[in-house]
């Protein structure tokens, strides 16, 4: 039975296993494969102890009035994440785990990110006073768009819509996630 740290980054998953799929199973596969765990196992595993930063399921929970869901409860450690990036975090526990073929469904419920992993994260550079200087606008909220459609514009269109945007009293727009260089 593993005892959580005050240090673990702990995560709560729904959980739909298939049929015949014990919820302990399915559980410790979410957390094996959201950290240190592979699909199958290779040579390599031998070369490494992987204690230190394995996830892992430490309770389980039935889902009231649900008959196939659980809530299966992962502590994963710090040593496995790199320090200041909200994307390896994500990436590790949300990012190939929800194509897993012992579960029917899988649903990220809950998230505890404890104060010494938040400790590492810079945040912005500068405030928001900064943001208000550059663009010379006080007493009131600053508002912004993104540009649609995300993509298919060429850049005299793409400018013509910034134009417009700003002109029409906008303060900024910026660019949607999958614009890109």
């Amino acid at each position: 039975e593993y005892e959580t740290k005050d240090t673990d980054i702990l995560a709560a998953f729904r959980v739909t296993p298939h049929p015949g799929v014990p919820p302990e199973e399915a559980g410790a596969a979410v957390a094996a494969e959201s950290s240190t765990g592979t699909w199958t196992t290779v040579w390599t595993d031998g070369l490494t102890s992987l204690d230190r930063y394995k996830g892992r399921c430490y309770r389980i929970e039935r889902v009231i009035g649900e008959k196939d869901q659980f809530i299966a409860y992962v502590a994963y450690p710090l040593d496995l994440f790199e320090e200041g990036s909200v994307t390896n975090m994500f990436t590790s526990i949300v990012g190939n785990v929800f194509g897993f073929k012992a579960l029917r469904a899988l649903r990220l419920e809950d998230l505890r990110v404890p104060p010494a992993y938040i400790k590492t994260f810079q945040g912005p550079p500068h405030g928001i006073q900064v943001e208000r200087d550059k663009l010379n606008k006080y007493g009131r909220p600053l508002l912004g768009c993104t540009i649609k459609p995300k993509l298919g514009l060429s850049a005299k269109n793409y400018g013509r819509a910034v134009y417009e945007c700003l002109r029409g009293g906008l303060d900024f727009t910026k660019d949607d996630e999958n614009v890109n260089s």
